[in-house]
């Protein structure tokens, strides 16, 4: 390919915007994934010197099976849709087992997303059907956009994947309202993503688990708002035990006081 058209093609791709920042690795960071044992990556976009804080930007550019990170996406795509009144109506779980005791009940999307409820995700995804979750995670220009034939289970098997550098680019356009999709949905989900407010920030968050015979992997993606400006990351991990599972947002919070957003 011809260089121009190579320079227009990055231009008008939204990930272009990515590879045209300057990018800082960041010693610090990878010192606290050294002391947890664990290897992964992390990224935050500074958005007061557009400059990518990173952690492993090799790894930080993999591309890894969403987990429950997207009951982001499947918030705005299902509240975009219809496919739920609010995010306050109750949708069911299916009375079927689940992994853990507590998604053993119906829940809002409110409650389900803080307790990372897979089942009744699933109903949601259902709902919005095959045909409108493909249209809207192109719209949504999220990871690789292959939703492949199952509509509940292509976020926890694949073929959908998405990197930390995509998660991190998704959110900055989540939280500057540049998404395609009602404003109704973006202030909804930021209102459930909120984890923690104090007298000088927010801070939103989603965690994820890939469970896999021959992989697994744990997120943790985000913001943080303070002082006006919006600090939108993302962080995965390699584990090989449950206990790792709790190594994913101690990490990221050491990570975000490194870089001064905590």
């Amino acid at each position: 390919m011809r260089p121009f058209l190579a320079a227009l093609l990055l231009l008008l791709t939204p990930l272009g915007s990515l590879w045209s920042r300057t990018y800082h690795e960041v010693r610090e960071l990878d010192a606290i994934f050294d002391r947890y044992g664990v290897t992964g990556t992390f990224v935050l976009l500074d958005s007061t010197t557009d400059r990518i804080e990173v952690s492993n930007k090799l790894r930080a550019q993999q591309r890894f099976t969403p987990a429950s990170t997207f009951k982001i996406a499947n918030s705005l795509i299902g509240l975009d849709a219809g496919a739920v009144k609010n995010v306050d109506e109750i949708l069911p779980y299916g009375g079927k087992p689940q992994r853990f005791k507590a998604w053993e009940r119906d829940m809002n999307l409110r409650d389900a997303i803080k307790a990372s409820n897979v089942a009744v995700y699933q109903e949601l995804a259902r709902r919005i059907g095959l045909e409108r979750m493909r249209a809207g995670v192109k719209k949504l220009n999220y990871g690789n956009q292959e939703t492949g034939g199952v509509v509940d289970r292509f976020w926890l098997d694949g073929p959908l994947a998405i990197s930390a550098l995509e998660q991190m680019e998704f959110l900055q356009r989540l939280v500057a309202g540049r998404l395609p999709v009602k404003q109704e949905a973006v202030r909804a989900v930021k209102e459930i993503t909120l984890l923690e407010k104090t007298v000088t920030y927010e801070l939103h968050g989603k965690t994820g688990w890939l469970f896999s015979s021959k992989q697994q992997i744990g997120w943790w993606v985000g913001w943080v708002e303070r002082e006006g400006m919006s600090y939108p990351f993302a962080l995965n991990i390699d584990m090989f035990k449950d206990e790792d599972a709790e190594k994913r947002v101690p990490i990221g919070r050491e990570c975000l006081k490194v870089l001064g957003k905590l």
